[in-house]
């Protein structure tokens, strides 16, 4: 694996593309416009709108190249064919062995890992323990407040 390579599911890859072409087509001639209005408006100085607009116009365009490099180093995860083995676009099911509850991840790329959507990054602790793990595998996962094991149940 390249290390350049940004890994995606192709979900992600449409997300990231659908956000990258609102900003370019949508979002940034609008900031652009309102750049061009607030200028008119007198000294910049002590121009609030305009100072706003431009800190908007660097915050899009600085996302738009984060997008862009992603984009253009984008590498699609295949769907998966084998649940032998957990990989990149797995569905996890654990068994929490120091809490005693249960839980599933879905292990994909960091940009589009979200952990609140149960999408964890294959980099992250826990993705790095999984990867390549087998139904039935302990693995241990090590967190700034100690140890903490994991029973793989399912793989999907």
């Amino acid at each position: 694996m390249n290390k350049k390579e940004t890994l995606l599911t192709k979900e992600g890859y449409e997300k990231l593309k659908k956000e990258y072409d609102t900003l370019v087509n949508i979002k940034r001639p609008v900031v652009i416009d309102t750049i061009q209005k607030t200028r008119a408006m007198g000294d910049l100085s002590e121009n609030g709108g305009y100072q706003a607009a431009k800190e908007e116009q660097r915050f899009v365009d600085r996302r738009i190249g984060e997008l862009e490099g992603m984009l253009k180093t984008a590498k699609i995860i295949e769907d998966r064919k084998n649940n032998d083995k957990v990989s990149l676009g797995s569905t996890v099911y654990l068994d929490s062995l120091n809490d005693d509850f249960k839980v599933s991840y879905e292990l994909v790329g960091s940009a589009e890992a979200d952990p609140s959507k149960k999408r964890i990054s294959y980099e992250s602790p826990l993705g790095k323990s999984l990867l390549g793990a087998k139904k039935g595998d302990i693995v241990v996962v090590s967190t700034p407040v100690g140890d903490t094991k994991y029973k793989i149940l399912k793989i999907e």
